[in-house]
């Protein structure tokens, strides 16, 4: 191949894992999500959170791109059951922050002087990375985008679509990087009242994905058991 190919397959993985992950993440949506479970947390310990989440999800989806299909069948579990699960934890998730009371300044201080660094850290991969800023919805992704990133017939075309992706990747990440840090300058433009309406109905909207991703698995396993149905004998 010529060097304008490989650059030509370089451009196109990265431009497919771009386009293919940053949709589904999201991270504007999940920007407000991630304010409601960090209330009471200072903005220096929000930027060690935000720059936290954005290397868990770097690292977290490009494990799923190299060897996410190889563990999956390794353990013998589908895709459909990763979708159910998850789905699972983003409903119990957004179900807490529908609940949640809206609290008031005593609160938010009292929080304030518990929302450590070390708090912080612990938060930082459950359920701060996983399942709200990175769901199983953008693993399964990451797991599509690994697969057809391989070239059987070459070892350097795959490695330079690997290197594709993991640049769309890195972009995927400084996004999420970006919209956590400014989230809360972002929503001061609506006001405290506005403020509410909105965290309310990003946690109803996150209900409602989870709710969706439990009914893609549920419905691909459901599709599965029917295939496996023998049909009556014709008369």
């Amino acid at each position: 191949m010529l060097i304008e190919d490989y650059g030509l397959a370089l451009g196109k993985s990265f431009l497919f894992s771009l386009a293919t992950l940053l949709p589904i993440l999201n991270p504007t949506a999940t920007a407000p999500i991630f304010l409601s479970l960090t209330e009471g947390a200072s903005p220096g310990v929000r930027e060690v959170l935000a720059a936290r989440i954005a290397r868990n999800v770097f690292l977290l989806l490009f494990a799923a791109m190299l060897i996410g299909s190889v563990v999956l069948d390794f353990f013998g579990i589908s895709l459909a059951i990763v979708r159910v699960g998850g789905g699972l934890l983003v409903v119990a998730s957004a179900w807490r922050l529908l609940n949640s009371s809206d609290g008031g300044a005593e609160r938010s201080a009292r929080l304030a002087e518990g929302f450590t660094v070390e708090m912080a850290n612990r938060r930082a991969f459950y359920p701060l990375t996983f399942p709200i800023a990175c769901g199983p919805g953008s693993i399964a992704a990451a797991i599509t985008v690994g697969a057809s990133l391989h070239d059987h017939a070459s070892l350097f075309v795959s490695g330079t679509r690997i290197a594709g992706a993991v640049l769309g990747l890195s972009l995927v990440a400084g996004s999420v990087l970006l919209c956590f840090r400014y989230a809360q300058q972002l929503l001061r433009l609506l006001g405290d009242t506005g403020t509410v309406v909105f965290l309310r109905l990003s946690a109803f909207i996150l209900l409602c994905l989870g709710v969706q991703i439990v009914w893609d698995g549920a419905s691909e396993l459901l599709l599965g058991v029917l295939r496996q149905v023998p049909l009556p004998p014709s008369t």
